[in-house]
């Protein structure tokens, strides 16, 4: 090989690692964020319920590389989903205060499949390890729970939902009482409309794989981060943003309560409320 190759060789080898070594960064920060939440259920959970004894996996209480549920389109979900006819929504019983109820979407229910308090937090379709796939869900063996707010693994208190929602923010609902789409089924279609409702901040989009995508910019940019509240595509007549649970929660989050942004000022209520 002579210098110059070598050269070249030696730059692509440097590029390679660096980038694997910042890969492995955001990785490790991730997962060292999830860990010292309330959504880390594993043994190394010492900050809101945990298992005392079960596995130390933090992931799986809710995602599965293989065997995930299909009923949601919620990433990999590891966990039956309930229902969403099964649930009354604030929309439902508060329907002449509101416009453009819906149905609940896969993300709403997705969180609900721990917050409605009827399975236990560790009621997963693949368990760690071998031999441990359930359709339905099971229980993971040998598991005892400790801390508060839950009862043999179930949640109580205000974070246990339940299938009464008429006293919560709306979910499944249209985006500022609709009038944004893609004018038709058609995901990919250039966004049209403005908000039927005035008193809410107009959303940006974009189109990610081909999907017309909806978010409430919090940061000022005009790109989609994770601190932005995210609206969830859904086809009722055409395709436009909803309000799901993870419009304002990011259950990777470390700010209190999961929420996308801190709630200083009611900062999170102004990210799309004009008041």
């Amino acid at each position: 090989m002579n210098d110059a190759n070598f050269k070249v060789g030696v730059r692509s080898l440097l590029r390679w690692a660096g980038a694997a070594v910042l890969a492995l960064g955001v990785s490790t920060a991730a997962v060292a964020g999830i860990s010292a939440t309330k959504h880390n259920l594993g043994t190394t959970q010492t900050v809101g319920n945990r298992m005392t004894t079960g596995t130390s996996e933090i992931c799986v209480f809710c995602h599965t590389p293989h065997a995930s549920s299909t009923s949601v389109s919620a990433p990999l979900w590891n966990k039956a989903v309930p229902a969403s006819n099964t649930f009354t929504t604030y929309s439902t019983a508060n329907s002449s205060t509101i416009d453009g109820a819906v149905s609940l979407g896969s993300i709403s229910l997705a969180c609900l499949s721990c917050h409605d308090g009827s399975q236990a937090m560790d009621n997963m379709i693949n368990q760690p390890g071998s031999g441990g796939y359930a359709a339905g869900g099971a229980v993971l063996p040998g598991g005892v729970w400790a801390g508060a707010n839950q009862t043999a693994g179930q949640m109580t208190g205000v974070a246990n939902l339940g299938k009464d929602l008429s006293n919560d923010h709306p979910v499944g609902i249209q985006y500022c009482g609709g009038g944004i789409s893609t004018g038709s089924a058609d995901k990919s279609a250039a966004s049209t409309g403005s908000c039927t409702d005035v008193d809410f901040v107009a959303p940006l989009n974009t189109t990610i794989n081909s999907t017309r995508v909806w978010w409430v910019e919090t940061g000022g940019g005009t790109t989609r981060t994770k601190s932005d509240m995210i609206l969830y595509g859904q086809t009722v007549t055409n395709w436009q943003p909803m309000v799901e649970c993870g419009s304002c929660h990011d259950p990777h989050s470390t700010n209190t309560t999961f929420l996308r942004i801190a709630n200083t000022g009611s900062a999170v209520c102004l990210a799309c409320h004009n008041k």
